[in-house]
């Protein structure tokens, strides 16, 4: 008796359709193709790494981890994110690289769900690292290209809100004096939970004029007049200078020719906890949810002992997949349905066309249960059956 989960897939796991393949390949090449133009360099990592090093280092939550032991009883973990596993190839197998290093990648990332409530365990990233450029110019390039790559995709319409880590934690902990406080603040700012937010700050006991303070935080969004108003509210030498970064990223943006895609977000929080500065995220389509984020994580290669800045950022493809909305054309496609008398008049024929670029499935007309039906899946159908016939089929 067949077991009754034979056809189901564990929490968040998907099949992939041929159409959706087609669609997923061309927009994955056009993601590569930009990449490459701009001089990054393309690099793999393994499906497994150490639980004590890439694991630990990605932080992404304990709990989201595919564990699994080897042989010799070490924890390895499915690689939950790229970041990291870049960062210890940098460290051992490009060791002797000078920075600054830029690759791209096209991987498979997998975290664990609790609930599936839509969400997938695995799912294939598109991204960039730049390794060894702490400047804005760096972060810039970064942002430039990830919007660039979005364009060649064939995202028409789109948005990238960019934020500062180091202004939320400066304005936080000025704010509420301590970490584990300005923790609670910020688990609510990442999962953009803004009236959980308001309510926690009137329950706070602050002056009203440091809740006034917090409140506005969550109205610092649009142009580069955003600024200004940030600086009202901040009083700390880390704020000011994420400002003054945020202030000279907006010049390089402009340079680029790309403000129009960009607005300011200066509450802005990701949840990998390694980002150290600049942040950003892109929305398009109808999503309710991020396509792509990215940002500034300068002290990761220092767990890997090759300390160095870094920024760069990822696609989720089947996310950008479902922003396009569009599905790519497939090729032309021929079957050559023959009789065992024809067989090799159909071979050459079928050699021929897919030496033209043709698609062609050669099948055999004993092994077709509904000739109608089955022709009914093809742009072309020809018959090689019967006695062969010069100059004819």
């Amino acid at each position: 008796m067949s077991k009754p989960f034979m056809f189901e897939k564990p929490i968040g796991m998907r099949d992939t359709l041929p159409a959706l393949y087609r669609t997923k390949k061309l927009i994955r090449d056009q993601l590569t193709t930009e990449m490459s133009l701009w001089g990054y360099q393309t690099i793999d990592t393994p499906t497994l790494e150490f639980y004590d090093t890439v694991g630990d280092a990605s932080a992404i939550l304990d709990q989201q981890l595919f564990k699994l032991l080897d042989s010799k009883g070490h924890t390895l973990v499915l690689r939950p994110d790229m970041t990291a596993p870049i960062a210890r190839l940098v460290a051992s197998s490009l060791k002797e690289a000078t920075f600054p290093v830029r690759l791209n990648y096209q991987s498979n990332v997998y975290r664990a769900q609790q609930h599936e409530g839509g969400k997938s365990a695995e799912f294939e990233q598109v991204g960039v690292e730049l390794i060894g450029d702490g400047t804005v110019s760096a972060d810039g390039e970064v942002i430039a290209l990830m919007i660039a790559s979005l364009k060649r995709a064939g995202l028409d319409n789109f948005k990238v809100a960019i934020g500062h880590v180091g202004y939320v934690d400066a304005l936080l902990l000025d704010v509420v004096g301590n970490e584990e406080r300005a923790l609670v603040l910020r688990r609510y700012l990442y999962e953009k939970n803004y009236v959980g937010f308001k309510e926690h700050v009137k329950e706070l006991s602050l002056s009203s004029i440091d809740k006034d303070r917090l409140l506005k935080l969550l109205k610092l969004r649009g142009g580069k007049e955003a600024l200004d108003q940030a600086r009202e509210l901040i009083q700390t030498e880390q704020g000011e200078r994420a400002l003054n970064e945020l202030t000279q990223l907006w010049g390089v943006l402009e340079s680029y020719g790309i403000d129009s895609y960009v607005k300011l977000d200066l509450n802005l929080v990701l949840h990998l906890s390694y980002y150290t500065g600049v942040v950003f995220e892109g929305y398009g389509g109808d999503l309710g949810v991020p396509l792509s984020s990215g940002g500034r994580y300068d002290q990761l290669l220092e767990k890997f002992n090759r300390p160095a800045p870094a920024t760069g950022f990822g696609v989720r493809l089947d996310l950008l997949t479902e922003a396009i909305g569009k599905t790519a054309p497939g090729k032309e496609n021929v079957c050559v349905i023959f009789s065992k008398e024809r067989r090799t008049e159909a071979t050459e024929l079928a050699r021929q066309k897919r030496e033209e670029g043709i698609s062609v499935v050669l099948q055999d007309l004993s092994g077709v249960g509904d000739v109608d039906q089955m022709s009914e899946q093809y742009d072309d159908v020809i018959y090689c059956i019967g006695k062969s016939k010069k100059g004819g089929e």
